[in-house]
């Protein structure tokens, strides 16, 4: 029976979707300039120096941690939360640090007792661990965009994602707030990935911690924040949620009993990156310097790019099939992801990441412009 619900939770998985580009791999890694991943959006560049020299500075750590994290991250976060996302009121119980912003996201729902009969809310074009945290807790995931099928739906838990990965869309303050009402009002809890919050271009965007979202109350609200993308720190698997006291104490409470903490040099680690912006600053003009080279550049070989006001990738299409997309560029030693990935309005898309070095991104551009389109 135990080898039989194992298989049955196994089959209700979907097929992890990088093993399907094999193939273009191998295409776009036999060009004669070499291979231009930008299909992953994992980091590239050196994690900061205050973050390594904290590290190392911790490195002596006998003592298990704590669940809840140490004063000194709790304290970094409120900070940084009040000084760059004006959230108010914070405190230590609105607080609390994770393994990572995917394992948050992919067991979310279990964390909070959901199971079978509860509906999970996610948006329609979406990073695929939304549907698959609701899979794993038994629960069903409904994709919309459309706020006002909330009080149709009736979930037990709503992911909004801004600056949404993959598309890049900010969602503006009111449209935010208008989740805020609409989970409000059925009681659901509305999660908020922000992950990529740094970095908004053509917008600006907002976290559900701001009081002219949330009319100055955390209630049912729960923003995700991750490390990995703002400070290079993927390898750290650094992040934390915030929001709703009552809510974040009893996700603190679960993880206390399934040993959910990170380790000590890692905390000392989040903490001196979240204390300095100065290294996100000069994250952002990277990040920016290659939007600026490569966008025109997909342009040139005849692809449109679509909202990407934010986040790490650039949204584009032909107006053809995503996967035929994928072997043009794989032609070119480009290697993206396909918009089939991230739901079934997607696939005549493909993302499109920034997170290759400066030297790959120049030669992308390159071989993008002396292209046929």
């Amino acid at each position: 029976q135990d080898a039989q619900a194992r298989a049955q939770l196994a089959a209700s998985l979907p097929d992890f979707p990088w093993d399907s580009l094999a193939g273009a791999r191998q295409r776009a890694s036999a060009h004669p300039g070499g291979l231009v991943d930008v299909s992953v959006g994992t980091p590239v560049d050196p994690t900061p120096a205050v973050v390594r020299e904290a590290l190392i500075a911790s490195a002596d750590a006998p003592g298990y941690p704590t669940t809840w994290g140490t004063v000194a991250l709790r304290t970094a976060i409120i900070d940084y939360l009040h000084s760059r996302w004006s959230a108010v009121p914070l405190d230590h119980a609105n607080v609390l640090p994770v393994i990572g912003t995917k394992e948050l996201v992919a067991l979310l729902g279990f964390q909070l007792g959901l199971g079978a009969g509860d509906a999970v809310v996610i948006p329609t074009t979406a990073y695929p661990t939304y549907d698959v945290g609701a899979r794993l807790c038994g629960a069903q995931a409904i994709p919309t965009d459309d706020v006002d099928a909330v009080a149709e739906l009736k979930p037990a838990l709503i992911w909004i994602n801004s600056p949404a990965n993959p598309h890049g869309r900010i969602l503006s303050v009111s449209e935010t707030r208008a989740w805020v009402d609409a989970a409000r009002s059925v009681g659901a809890v509305l999660a908020s990935d922000e992950c990529y919050g740094e970095f908004g271009w053509d917008a600006e965007p907002v976290s559900v911690l701001d009081p002219r979202v949330n009319g100055g109350s955390l209630d049912g609200l729960l923003a995700v924040h991750s490390l990995s993308k703002r400070s290079n720190m993927a390898g750290y698997r650094a992040g934390f949620i915030a929001g709703d006291a009552e809510l974040v104490t009893s996700l603190l409470e679960v993880r206390k009993h399934s040993g959910e903490m990170l380790p000590t040099p890692i905390q000392a680690a989040m903490a001196a990156a979240l204390n300095d912006g100065a290294h996100v600053a000069q994250q952002r003009q990277r990040y920016l310097a290659r939007r600026d080279q490569l966008r025109p550049a997909l342009e040139a070989a005849g692809y449109r790019v679509e909202h990407s006001e934010g986040s790490l990738y650039l949204w584009c299409t032909r107006d053809e099939d995503c996967r035929a997309s994928v072997d043009h560029l794989a032609g070119l030693g480009i290697l993206v992801a396909p918009g089939d990935f991230y739901g079934p309005d997607a696939t005549r898309f493909v993302r499109v990441a920034l997170t290759a070095d400066d030297e790959r991104i120049a030669a992308a551009a390159h071989r993008l412009t002396n292209a046929q389109p």
